[in-house]
């Protein structure tokens, strides 16, 4: 996997996991509405999701945080300048 993949990966997780705080759900309980396990929600969130995440997964996670999946792929000018610079490294 290219490390711009992992980058996106990890930038999708800390998304995920910024989401699920600000709406104040802990990992298991994010998993529970989901019906599977912390572990998972927490590799997700670290961007180590067997270094794939499905689009299924995303739209789950989405609505079970009550956004739009949408949100969890959009990248501002500000993150896509850190990963030119990560990737630059």
């Amino acid at each position: 996997m290219s490390s711009d993949t992992k980058i996106i990966l990890r930038q999708i997780g800390a998304k995920i996991a910024y989401y699920r705080t600000l709406v104040g759900l802990s990992q298991t309980e994010l998993a529970d509405k989901m019906h599977t396990t912390q572990s998972t929600i927490s590799k997700v969130e670290s961007g180590n999701y067997n270094d794939n995440l499905s689009v299924v997964m995303l739209k789950d996670i989405a609505d079970a945080l009550e956004m739009d999946v949408s949100l969890l792929l959009e990248f501002n000018g500000f993150e896509k300048a850190m990963w030119d610079k990560k990737i630059g490294e």
